[in-house]
């Protein structure tokens, strides 16, 4: 069996395309996952699953979540060597210390053609940030809520993505070690 982590995009807490943690686990297993638990409201569980093909458990989620909710989310699935990869090569150490300012944007795929150059340029003087492989870092320390930087990161890179801060990663792997 793989530890297997889900990331959901574009469910929220209340209001439109909501989608309770509780039910998140009953879909999980009802498309065959394991041992499913959840963390926090925005979309992050932790499961255990055979199969080995991650894009075909993101449809099938995703599919069954359109079926049950009527919204589609996006859906990337992980593998716990990939969130420990990731955190292993957190190029911003120091910023783990404030673990509400670092961000993790996981991808869903390497992008071919990011604008780099017009990132910076969108960056404010106490923000940085690093691409490498499919996890752009964002260490943000005014906050991620007004910075231009954040608000187009995804669209500069070219490939959907989705963000949790260093905490929330942290206590995915957590709950994935287990």
């Amino acid at each position: 069996m793989n530890t297997c982590i889900a990331l959901l995009r574009g469910i929220n807490v209340g209001g439109k395309n909501t989608l309770p943690m509780r039910e998140l686990v009953v879909i999980l297993e009802n498309i065959g996952m394991r041992n499913a638990k959840t963390y926090v409201q925005s979309g992050n569980a932790v499961f255990q699953s055979s199969e080995m093909d991650f894009s075909k458990i993101s449809k099938k989620l995703a599919a069954e979540i359109k079926t049950r909710r009527g919204f589609e989310p996006h859906v990337l699935i992980l593998g716990l060597d990939a969130i420990e990869k990731a955190l292993t090569q957190n190029p911003f150490p120091e910023a783990e210390a404030d673990p509400a300012s670092l961000h993790l944007g996981f991808l869903a795929f390497i992008p071919k053609n990011p604008d780099l150059d017009k990132l910076g340029g969108l960056k404010k003087r106490t923000e940085r940030f690093r691409l490498i492989g499919s996890v752009f870092y964002l260490h943000a320390p005014e906050g991620i809520g007004r910075s231009k930087l954040a608000a187009n990161s995804e669209k500069l890179l070219g490939v959907t993505m989705t963000d949790r801060n260093w905490r929330t990663v942290c206590k995915i792997r957590e709950m994935a070690s287990q």
